[in-house]
């Protein structure tokens, strides 16, 4: 039935202008009303070829509707694809995500995340493809593609981490191959503008957490109503232009308490101006959002994207991707927990930074 419906579709998207240029052409040609030059004469060949231009103009515009709508659909199913909806819920951690696309009419831009559990723990991505929107997407792909086989290939950290390097050198060289055929061959390395921001988290069943970060902002900590960064250690460069030293370890960040939240980022949600220059005050934000103490993901995610798109008159200026985790085990304390936060203060509860003050800007999409 569907087969026979496309044929149908483009029979009447060609045979209906064609009737119209048909009928104002027959009217002119046979009519002796169209031969005459008086005013009613003429008023009424115009009133015709109004109507009949009208109608042209409708039918283009219908079409054009209907292929946006088919536009849509496809991004939107690349869209389930590459960043598919997460669970709700994965081993004690409540969830809650979403995105925002710099470009008008795009669902799906340069940002990735990903939640999975495995037997190594709990372990999480969020990275931030150098551009935005569509020309983006073959990045997200390649990189999104490779963390959901290491996480469970790998048993540390580290060897994920270098399972994406490969992957977009790999993703980069054959692009490149494919826009300068005429080159003969890859470059020996990935091309220097192109990078990628990439933080790592593990969560294990204790609620310990391991990092490692690659020019990524650090996530918020939400302990109670004070908010604070995860970590304030520095972090690697950017996937692409340098390789990954030889030694990778991970940091010790302490532990993800019950009822805790982090909130993980792309650089947008902080570097993102309103009319008059200001930088969004992400970290004011999120200490609204828990004033009123416990708080779900969502209220979070819902309070700070309400308060996103205020800030930006609804047009943001670059891709944003939010990513919310809330610790909700049974109520186990760690041995040794009280002692056992190793990124200093960072992980304790701090005070909120300067509103309007971005933490880290490391690229731009």
């Amino acid at each position: 039935m569907f087969g026979m419906r496309r044929p149908l579709r483009r029979a009447l998207s060609l045979g209906l202008p064609t009737a119209w240029g048909a009928t104002a052409i027959t009217y002119k040609m046979t009519c002796p009303l169209a031969q005459q030059d008086g005013l009613g004469a003429r008023l009424v060949t115009s009133a015709v070829f109004f109507v009949v231009g009208t109608g042209l103009i409708q039918h283009v515009r219908q079409t054009l509707l209907r292929e946006l709508k088919q536009v849509r659909r496809v991004a939107g199913a690349a869209q389930s694809v590459l960043l598919r909806p997460l669970p709700p819920r994965v081993e004690g951690l409540s969830v809650a995500a979403a995105q925002l696309s710099a470009d008008r009419g795009a669902l799906v831009g340069g940002d990735l995340y990903e939640v999975i559990a495995t037997e190594h723990g709990v372990r999480v991505v969020m990275g931030d493809v150098r551009g935005h929107g569509l020309p983006a997407l073959g990045t997200v792909a390649a990189l999104l593609g490779s963390f959901r086989e290491a996480v469970h290939d790998e048993p540390d950290l580290d060897g994920v981490l270098r399972r994406l390097e490969r992957a977009l050198a790999r993703h980069l060289r054959e692009r490149h191959r494919e826009e300068h055929p005429a080159s003969g061959r890859p470059p020996d390395t990935p091309v220097a503008e192109e990078f990628v921001t990439v933080l790592l988290l593990e969560i294990d069943a204790e609620g310990g957490v391991r990092a490692l970060n690659c020019g990524h902002p650090w996530p918020y900590l939400l302990r109670g109503t004070e908010v604070g960064p995860l970590a304030r250690s520095e972090p690697l460069p950017p996937l692409g232009p340098f390789p990954l030293p030889p030694e990778l370890p991970a940091t010790h960040c302490g532990h993800l308490r019950r009822g805790e939240s982090l909130v993980l980022y792309t650089d947008g949600a902080e570097d993102v101006r309103d009319a008059r220059g200001r930088f969004f005050p992400l970290a004011e934000t999120l200490t609204k959002a828990v004033h009123d103490h416990p708080v779900s993901p969502e209220q979070i995610l819902r309070t700070v994207l309400r308060a996103l798109l205020r800030h930006t008159a609804g047009r943001p200026t670059d891709d944003i991707a939010l990513l919310v985790l809330r610790s909700q085990p049974p109520h186990r304390p760690a041995q040794g927990a009280r002692g056992s936060d190793t990124c200093g203060s960072a992980a304790r509860a701090r005070p909120a930074t300067t509103p309007g003050q971005p933490t880290t800007s490391p690229t731009s999409p």
